[in-house]
């Protein structure tokens, strides 16, 4: 898994599809449903050559039901957002927080698509898309939908952002054997890409994180604490305890690994732990060095990593 996803395989990390996209996504759309409409109807005329008038009209009004409306709902409801036309532009629909459609959605879209696309000829969608900040027809508005951008330019991996400073080691004591690595993907997915989602996506999908990695660890989220610091403070204290699993391994393992730190260090009989602390050697060079303290705890704290995150008030 290659990027942050939620429910039933929808990636988040997204930007709302703009309305050039959308219109040409729609038109392929249309095409390939107005193609499938005529072989339905020129099929259907051939085998309803007996009937009277009444029941050719119904013929029609069934088949333009089933194809040009029940067409798109169901391909929308089990491709779970993408229609022919959204996957050729990288688009997809999703749900107000992030998570896949379901049918109701798809049912609601495909019947205020009747209005704004085929009996307005998406003149109405349009101008609703052009002023919504989101760029949502009316479709979405009630379905509580968003077309997204499934493609997005490849950058540079992003680190995770470190926690707020009053967060660092808060989490110590907590238990995280239970939390699984798909959670742990999905978390640092999220803080990783978290400046690139919608405001309200990132707040939602933040909050479902934080609620999911409470329920496995047995601990509620401290109050007061937003659920991003939080979700980067539990991330930090795990990156934390395997640096120190690994730091301990090398050192128990590894034969030249003390031996290198005596020679190097003058650190004779010591124990060797990880420590912000450094040993140098002395003056005289035989005896043991003398530790260095950073120059925060010397004389005035040195100024904090900025983390993007505000403690609370």
């Amino acid at each position: 898994m290659n990027e942050l996803v939620t429910g039933d395989a929808v990636v988040l990390g997204l930007r709302p599809a703009k309305l050039p996209s959308r219109a040409l996504a729609l038109a392929i759309d249309l095409a390939v449903v107005g193609a499938a409409f005529v072989l339905v109807s020129i099929g259907l005329a051939m085998a309803t050559v007996t009937l009277d008038e009444a029941a050719l009209a119904a013929v029609s009004v069934a088949s333009f039901l089933l194809v040009l409306v029940g067409g798109p709902i169901a391909v929308e409801t089990l491709s779970h957002g993408r229609s022919l036309g959204k996957l050729a532009c990288g688009l997809r629909v999703v749900r107000d927080d992030g998570g896949p459609i379901r049918f109701r959605h798809a049912l609601v879209r495909g019947a205020m698509g009747v209005v704004e696309i085929l009996m307005t000829l998406g003149v109405v969608a349009c101008i609703a898309s052009l002023v919504s900040a989101r760029g949502r027809r009316l479709g979405d508005v009630f379905a509580g939908t968003l077309v997204v951008r499934e493609r997005v330019p490849a950058g540079r991996a992003a680190a995770v952002p470190p926690p707020p400073p009053w967060l660092v080691g808060r989490f110590a004591g907590l238990d995280l054997s239970a939390v699984p690595d798909g959670l742990w993907l999905a978390i640092r997915q999220y803080l990783t890409r978290m400046h690139q989602l919608d405001t309200q996506v990132g707040r939602s999908m933040a909050e479902r994180l934080a609620a999911e990695l409470a329920t496995r660890t047995g601990v509620p989220v401290p109050e007061g604490v937003p659920a991003g610091a939080y979700l980067a403070a539990v991330v930090n204290e795990r990156q934390a305890r395997d640096a120190r699993r690994v730091f301990v391994a090398a050192r128990d393992g590894d034969p030249q690994f003390g031996a290198a730190q005596v020679g190097s260090g003058g650190l004779e009989g010591r124990a060797v732990v990880p420590s912000p602390v450094r040993a140098v050697p002395s003056a005289g060079g035989t005896g043991a060095g003398a530790p260095v303290v950073p120059a925060a705890e010397e004389g005035g704290a040195a100024a904090p990593a900025a983390t993007g995150f505000a403690p609370p008030a």
